[in-house]
């Protein structure tokens, strides 16, 4: 039994199991194996999903060099939409609501690119400390906000996606909790706002994985 209402983003909360961050790869598994092979309107559907990301990360990243770096973030909106729209199910475990996997995620990408672009690149990451057309008496205040700006960004990814994940299971949960108190016709009106909530959380779970495979790219970017 739960002792608090945030008992349910625990690992070893629900039904005392400890393998729950195995749902991190459910997705893969409810991927038929005929799809790589029988073309279908999935297929279909698939490839045209990949090919319009391809297509905007490109024009984000915008170096000939770096194009293949394109399926990297594909990959990554991919398994960052299975798990929020699994998270959506009942009873299985919503791992991306979690700074632990948010982070693994943002952490090392965000320390690749700065790795890369201070050896390879070292002028263009000082010219990106001072803003084009910054007065020569806030240079040193705008070195230290873009510095900050820089470090946060690992940070700020991660809780984006964590917040968002968790506010609306937290809704959802509270509206639920109360259905045992309600009349008839309460019930049936808390049953159409938990149907449109659930349509709000697809929404965001789409939304969510797209904006943080953009902030991405757009910082792989910044390193070229």
């Amino acid at each position: 039994m739960m002792t608090n209402l945030f008992s349910s983003f625990d690992p070893t909360s629900n039904f005392y199991i400890s393998m729950n961050w195995m749902s991190t790869f459910l997705g893969l598994m409810f991927i038929p194996i005929s799809i790589w092979f029988i073309p279908s309107r999935l297929t279909f559907l698939w490839n045209t999903i990949i090919m319009n990301l391809h297509k905007e990360f490109k024009i984000l990243i915008s170096n000939k060099k770096s194009q293949g770096s394109t399926i990297i973030m594909i990959s990554l909106f991919l398994m960052i939409l299975f798990n929020n729209f699994l998270g959506l199910f009942p009873y299985i475990f919503t791992s991306t609501s979690h700074l632990i996997f948010s982070l693994t995620l943002s952490l090392p990408l965000w320390l690749s690119f700065m790795i890369y672009g201070w050896i390879n690149n070292t002028t263009n990451m000082l010219a990106h400390l001072v803003p084009q057309g910054t007065p020569p008496i806030l240079m040193p205040f705008m070195v230290c906000i873009e510095t900050i700006s820089n470090i946060i960004r690992p940070g700020t990814l991660a809780i984006r996606l964590t917040a968002n994940m968790i506010a609306g299971h937290l809704l959802m949960t509270l509206l639920g909790n109360t259905g045992s108190t309600l009349n008839f016709y309460m019930i049936n009106l808390l049953i159409i706002v938990q149907i449109l909530l659930l349509i709000l959380e697809s929404a965001v779970a789409i939304i969510q994985s797209y904006v943080f495979s953009v902030l991405t790219t757009l910082y792989s970017s910044e390193m070229n």
